[in-house]
């Protein structure tokens, strides 16, 4: 198999072409139209860094998918954070894609670090999130070098504060992107309401964290400002959320966006012990866990860094729409896919476009994992009776995976599995 590296650089993607793709996939409403206007906001804000951090919990990917030496897989990017843990389960192959550039840089240089940094504690050091003079360094001598031109090329552009974008990792790389600044936006106006989201950090058990919840964070989505904020689509861009998806997840209880907040935001907190969620602790003290064995990513932890690099060679990363690389694959030719919540921006057409695609590439027993806004799946009575017919839903399934996913932020977590073919 050709080495990542020689993948990437075949893949050469100008960013300008990432900006047209998210404009495909976003726009459906006249420029001059409110819902147009908040489409195009949307794209701009969405063209750069999103997702330092993928908000999906890869530990609940990898049960779901089943994950194992013949696992062919294709995925949309992100942040990176599920590509490089499924690949500790030594899968044969994995595409991810992203219609996002610097999703796509962020991936490839995740890459590069895995396989050329010379130890886990330096590994550990660059995407761990703490501050860390000696990245720059460990940039130059190891990973600039084994950077294809164009991914090179993006971290060595400069931010619109005329900073090289590959000193964010000099800092707390996690307080960058649109995700991350909306986190410590949301620190700030917190604070302005005299309440302190890192004060969760100080329970020690999930009585403490409810505790901590009811008294200094529930109180906060009463406020008039900040009820008067999320219920504008516009400000919860910030989680990566467009306005198709925004309509869903405001629809998903009775009581509005206000209520569907509470809720997620109410699990994320008491959910689960803080010590073993480090969604948690990106969320409430903008960092992981700094102490040795907290939680991480499965990529991060020390006992898989080994398998990792070792299949490092069986991952690619393209800047393409996942239907238009899916068309360029064989028939039968996959047997994983993981779409994230992409198909709450998606409209019926494109959602049975992109079904078609998945059903033709995939073999008998395939599996398709996806999260919704909303609790339930999009797909009955939106792509077609003849696709879905192919397909198993596990719902008793989906329905825990759901309960256990750390991330705790989606409505629903999803699988469905390719039905043997007729003889």
């Amino acid at each position: 198999m050709a080495s990542a590296s020689n993948a990437l650089a075949r893949s050469k993607v100008e960013p300008e072409t990432g900006h047209r793709l998210l404009s495909h996939a976003v726009h459906r409403n006249k420029l001059i139209s409110k819902e147009g206007l908040l489409e195009r906001l949307f794209t701009f804000a969405f063209s750069n860094l999103v997702y330092a951090q993928i908000w999906e919990d890869p530990v609940i990917d990898m049960e779901a998918l089943s994950l194992d030496g013949d696992s062919r897989i294709v995925l949309i990017a992100s942040g990176g954070c599920n590509m490089m843990s499924y690949l500790t389960a030594g899968p044969a192959h994995i595409t991810a894609v992203d219609l996002n550039p610097a999703h796509v840089a962020l991936n490839r240089l995740k890459l590069a670090a895995a396989r050329h940094l010379p130890s886990h504690a330096a590994f550990n050091r660059y995407f761990s999130g703490g501050r860390d003079t000696g990245s720059a360094q460990m940039y130059a001598h190891y990973l600039r070098p084994a950077l294809d031109p164009v991914t090179r090329a993006y971290w060595e552009s400069r931010d619109h504060l005329g900073r090289h974008r590959i000193a964010k990792f000099n800092r707390n790389f996690y307080r960058n992107g649109l995700l991350g600044k909306f986190i410590t936006t949301a620190h700030l106006l917190a604070k302005m309401h005299g309440a302190d989201p890192a004060r969760m950090m100080a329970a020690k058990s999930i009585e403490d964290q409810r505790r901590i919840f009811e008294t200094e964070l529930a109180p906060l989505l009463n406020r008039p400002l900040i009820r008067w904020l999320i219920e504008r689509p516009a400000t919860l861009f910030g989680l990566g959320i467009p306005p198709a998806q925004y309509k869903v997840l405001a629809g998903d209880h009775s009581d509005g966006i206000g209520a569907v907040l509470h809720e997620r935001l109410q699990r994320l907190a008491c959910g689960f012990k803080l010590e073993t969620n480090y969604f948690a602790w990106q969320a409430f003290a903008r960092q992981y866990d700094p102490a040795p064995g907290g939680s991480v990513p499965p990529y991060l932890e020390l006992r898989n860094y080994e398998r990792l690099r070792a299949h490092i060679e069986r991952a690619d990363v393209l800047n393409v729409s996942l239907t238009k690389h899916l068309r360029q694959q064989p028939t039968a030719s996959l047997n994983r896919y993981v779409l994230l919540d992409a198909q709450d921006w998606m409209s019926d057409a494109d959602l049975n476009e992109l079904w078609a695609e998945i059903t033709r590439t995939a073999g008998p027993g395939a599996r398709v994992i996806f999260r919704t806004a909303a609790t339930p799946s999009l797909l009955p009575g939106r792509v077609s009776a003849e696709i879905l017919n192919q397909w198993t839903y596990q719902a008793e399934q989906s329905k825990g995976w759901t309960d256990r996913d750390r991330s705790a932020i989606y409505g629903g977590f999803h699988l469905y599995v390719k039905k043997a073919s007729r003889a």
